[in-house]
């Protein structure tokens, strides 16, 4: 029998995980408030009027 070296390897999809975790964008306070402030804000009359037809 054949002995393994070292610990079991992580699934792809938890390793792809791992690494988003890692590498993701840190927003600071003030870009977080102007992202909600942002979505909050109301969407122009000929952009809805576009969107329609």
């Amino acid at each position: 029998m054949r002995q393994k070296s070292g610990p079991d390897k992580a699934p792809a999809e938890q390793v792809v995980k791992d690494i988003r975790r890692a590498t993701r964008r840190q927003f600071s306070a003030e870009e977080k408030i102007r992202i909600v402030l942002e979505g909050k804000r109301p969407v122009s009359a000929p952009f809805r009027f576009r969107a329609n037809s």
